[in-house]
């Protein structure tokens, strides 16, 4: 549950107006040292004046080189259960930098750690993240072996900080085409890691939308002819349950997040995005740190989703 809020103005020391609900999160510098920080508040939350300030505790909050703090409000409700990331940009980051793209692709592993460190802190449930998608199959030899080699030590890293970390690691899309070594790595990492309770971690790996909802097309379609369902009991439910992504306790993204600067969403998660809200940032993913993450949490808390109806 989210605590009082309350706010006043310096300057005209009126009666405390209390703040029932709070559907987003502010942005301040603190400006006491107390058990609660004390933060400017929006004139928008207190009658439209400014001059205002507001106290709140349990809140997971970042300092920058600019010293500015992110209070995250925590509140299920206003917490994202599933976020899906988009991880683009680390090519046009090496090439920026004279560096071969090998070198930006190499940020995967430590920024997904970071990520599912602030995630499992905030009590996210589910990250999908979009590593190998069906068309990244049409780049150079060199740079897809690259990759695959990556993605192999990555499977490495997590099964070594299983335990610690908490999280359970599950690998969606054609695998039956990844190398056989790294084929043994997941596997190996999703047997060791299905019993962790934390943070869910969805890698997808030669995953496209289009193949996903073809897949559980086909799926349905084959138990349809052997008379395992009837062709009346297919509906929105069962094709879910015949999605890649129904391993997880929520399939479907409350938030998509991409890096790189591009506004569209490449095949991914076509049937789980319907009502997901989107973020684009022009932060590329090598330079996509915790405040970069926390800012995208930030714009989702201000959002007021309505999935097609109005509470107006």
């Amino acid at each position: 549950s989210i605590e009082t809020y309350t706010c006043s103005t310096l300057l005209n020391l009126e009666p405390k107006t209390k703040v029932e609900e709070m559907s987003s999160l502010f942005v301040g510098r603190p400006i006491s040292k107390s058990s609660y920080n004390l933060y400017t508040l929006p004139s928008s939350i207190c009658g439209g004046r400014g001059g205002h300030f507001f106290k709140i505790s349990n809140s997971l909050s970042i300092d920058d080189n600019r010293r500015r703090s992110i209070e995250i409000i925590h509140n299920s409700e206003l917490i994202p259960k599933h976020v899906a990331i988009i991880m683009d940009g680390n090519r046009r980051w090496a090439k920026a930098r004279s560096l071969a793209v090998q070198e930006g692709h190499k940020f995967l592993t430590p920024n997904l750690k970071n990520i599912c460190n602030i995630s499992s802190k905030l009590r996210i449930q589910v990250i999908t993240a979009f590593a190998f998608s069906t068309e990244n199959w049409n780049r150079s030899k060199e740079e897809v072996d690259f990759l695959m080699q990556l993605f192999e030590e990555f499977f490495e890293e997590f099964m070594r900080l299983s335990t610690r970390l908490g999280v359970r690691v599950s690998v969606i899309g054609g695998k039956s085409k990844l190398p056989t070594k790294l084929q043994k790595g997941i596997e190996l990492t999703e047997e060791a890691t299905k019993a962790n309770e934390g943070l869910h971690l969805m890698l997808a790996l030669n995953y496209g939308g289009h193949y996903d909802m073809l897949q559980a097309t086909k799926n349905i379609a084959s138990k349809v002819k052997d008379g395992l369902i009837q062709l009346e009991d297919i509906d929105n439910t069962l094709f879910e349950q015949e999605l890649t992504t129904n391993c997880a306790k929520f399939p479907k993204p409350d938030l998509l997040i991409r890096t790189g600067g591009e506004q569209r969403i490449s095949n991914f998660l076509l049937w789980q995005l319907a009502y997901s809200e989107l973020y684009f940032t022009n932060t590329l993913f090598p330079d996509f740190g915790e405040e970069a993450f926390m800012e995208a949490i930030f714009s989702f808390q201000r959002r007021h989703r309505r999935f097609g109806g109005h509470t107006y």
